[in-house]
């Protein structure tokens, strides 16, 4: 048990996309912070609720018969209000005014760095990921990625039936935004003859025509192609692809599909566990924490640890791929690896949780020689 005079009221909310799993989290938030004896006020729509207050009380009643549903029962929105200063300052407030001195947030790395600005102002946090993209530095699980693939692989299965009916090419697109976690593990469990991953930093369609070619020729009847959100273009490469070959190539785009439907075993059980041990670290006292798993292993680590990962990580894309590339400058040796970050973050050195676009900006040498003593300084050693 708890000191009730530290803490006795908890908020929950989810934020970003949705992931199969979240109502699992959810249930789990609210049946162990009420064995706890606190209370758990839930919130509508993320921080725009918040930022609305659309605050309600839950119960064990509330999360009955709610871990085979997908989606999640708190609904999700994106606030860009939340990421002003003002908005801020503002959701820290309304959840003061409502009591709630720790808010669980489940959701990818927008939701973690929105929660880590209500902890500047005396709101203690604690993350749980929730995303199908897997792309969260420090953690080998994220709610929802197990359904994901097996809704997409379910759904490519089908397409390659009707392909070798026709005898087409086949490009089927899988979400995962600048991450490639989904397209590698359907490329593999479909057996594609092709994946396209944004971490390769482009592919040579050329020789994948040339490859269809000479399949064809030996008689093949489908060819499957699998190609990553972060890649695109999915309908004008089949296109090109149809010119140069004259095989019938068809593009699908999953899209939305991925993130619905009844979560499977692993994201039901991952997720009970993981929404526990969130409540669990409140009951321990820590502050400011991500829940995740690693190495067989589900853990807990500082939220900074996350963000500075992934900022990290976003620059090295930036200075080793953009920059080079758009304006024809040397390209810089700079490691991937942050020291002391578990090892799941180094799986994670082209996989960054934004995109490159939003530091689209010219930068001269000097400015790159300057992003790299900052990532090489003893700051970084420090997490």
């Amino acid at each position: 048990m708890i000191d009730h005079y530290e803490i006795n009221t908890i908020g929950v909310l989810t934020s970003g996309g949705d992931a199969p799993g979240m109502n699992a989290a959810i249930r789990a938030v609210v049946r162990t912070a009420l064995a706890n004896g606190l209370t758990v006020r839930g919130i509508r729509r993320g921080y725009h609720g918040l930022l609305r207050e659309e605050i309600i009380e839950m119960s064990g009643r509330d999360v009955a018969d709610t871990i085979q549903r997908g989606g999640t029962i708190l609904q999700t929105a994106r606030s860009q209000q939340m990421r002003t200063a003002e908005g801020q300052l503002k959701a820290a407030s309304i959840l003061k005014k409502y009591g709630i001195q720790a808010l669980v947030v489940i959701g990818g790395d927008g939701s973690f760095a929105g929660a880590q600005k209500l902890s500047d102002y005396g709101i203690n946090v604690i993350g749980i990921p929730g995303t199908i993209d897997l792309d969260i530095a420090c953690t080998e699980y994220t709610i929802g990625f197990d359904t994901a693939a097996n809704t997409a692989m379910e759904a490519i299965d089908k397409i390659r039936d009707t392909s070798t009916s026709h005898e087409r090419c086949s490009i089927v697109e899988v979400m995962g935004r600048d991450a490639g976690y989904l397209a590698l593990w359907c490329g593999i469990a479909n057996g594609a003859e092709y994946i396209l991953l944004p971490e390769q930093h482009g592919y040579d369609e050329q020789a994948m025509i040339d490859d269809i070619i000479e399949k064809r020729k030996r008689g093949k009847k489908h060819y499957i192609i699998i190609n990553a959100e972060g890649v695109g273009d999915s309908i004008n490469m089949a296109k090109r692809i149809e010119e140069a070959t004259g095989v019938e190539t068809r593009a699908t785009i999953l899209g939305h599909l991925q993130r619905g439907g009844s979560p499977t075993v692993k994201d039901r059980v991952y997720a009970s566990v993981l929404g526990a041990k969130a409540v669990d670290c409140l009951v321990d006292g820590k502050k400011n924490r991500v829940v995740g798993y690693q190495n067989a292993q589900f853990i807990d680590f500082d939220i900074l640890m996350i963000l500075i990962a992934d900022y990290y990580h976003l620059l090295v894309v930036f200075i080793r791929v953009t920059l080079p590339q758009r304006y024809k400058i040397p390209t810089i040796a700079i490691t991937t690896d942050i020291p002391n970050v578990p090892p799941a973050t180094s799986l994670r050195s082209a996989s960054v949780s934004s995109t490159v676009s939003s530091f689209s900006v010219a930068c001269n040498y000097a400015m790159i020689i300057s992003l790299n003593s900052i990532l090489t300084s003893p700051f970084f050693n420090h997490f």
